[in-house]
């Protein structure tokens, strides 16, 4: 029979053992209880955050959340909508925390900077994305702009398109970053064959194209230190 919140002893519910021993003493269920503060009738918030985080009992975790959508959360028995809208902003603050602590060393000439700094925007999308950077002679960031979204097939892309952004921004240079939703950031030898072609394009327009650097999960390939670019 599954215990209320209620009937769980002092010393085992999650808000009481934070305040005792620190946040840093809950598992991550325990923390997403805290947050959630109850569970559902006959079931305690404990059974809620565990549903949340181990859908199919055993793979998950607290990397699972951003995959939720506001509807799929609502699906959750004991999940309505401010619960959902709660977790969505946690996510959110996770990410922008992530990428806050990224930005002091980014810098647009060292790879693993740039994957760092984009690796929460773009780990965990469902469809791959494709960006394209514009730098000015400092090697400093005029902007960004997304290319395409969904399936990016990297044979359609065309250079004109990219270059048209850069020369509006009065780039001197560019970077490519693409995802691959499968978490393996291997590029494809299309991916190879159409980074060289608009590396060439660059060259006859000033252009330089820098790198292109495909994102996994916590994990990325940059085509420049692979001698691609």
């Amino acid at each position: 029979m599954n215990q209320t919140m209620k009937e769980l002893l002092e010393e085992e519910r999650p808000y009481e053992k934070c305040g005792r021993f620190g946040a840093k003493s809950l598992t991550d269920i325990e923390l997403l209880a805290v947050l959630l503060r109850s569970g559902t009738k006959g079931g305690n918030v404990l059974e809620t955050a565990k549903k949340i985080l181990y859908p199919s009992g055993k793979e998950g975790g607290l990397t699972r959340l951003p995959s939720y959508s506001q509807d799929a959360l609502m699906k959750i028995p004991g999940i309505g909508k401010v619960k959902a809208i709660q977790i969505l902003c946690l996510c959110e603050m996770a990410r922008r925390i992530a990428k806050e602590k990224a930005k002091e060393p980014l810098s647009f000439d060292r790879p693993e900077t740039i994957a760092s700094y984009y690796m929460e925007d773009m780990r965990h999308l469902k469809q791959e994305e494709l960006k394209l950077l514009m730098l000015n002679t400092k090697s400093k960031l005029l902007g960004e702009t997304r290319i395409s979204k969904g399936t990016v097939n990297m044979s359609v892309i065309s250079p004109r398109e990219l270059f048209i952004e850069a020369l509006q921004k009065d780039a001197v240079s560019i970077i490519l970053l693409h995802n691959h939703p499968s978490g393996d950031p291997e590029p494809s030898r299309e991916d190879i064959l159409v980074t060289k072609k608009i590396a060439k394009a660059g060259e006859l327009i000033g252009i330089t194209l820098m790198d292109h650097i495909i994102i996994g999960d916590q994990s990325y390939v940059s085509l420049a230190e692979k001698g691609w670019v």
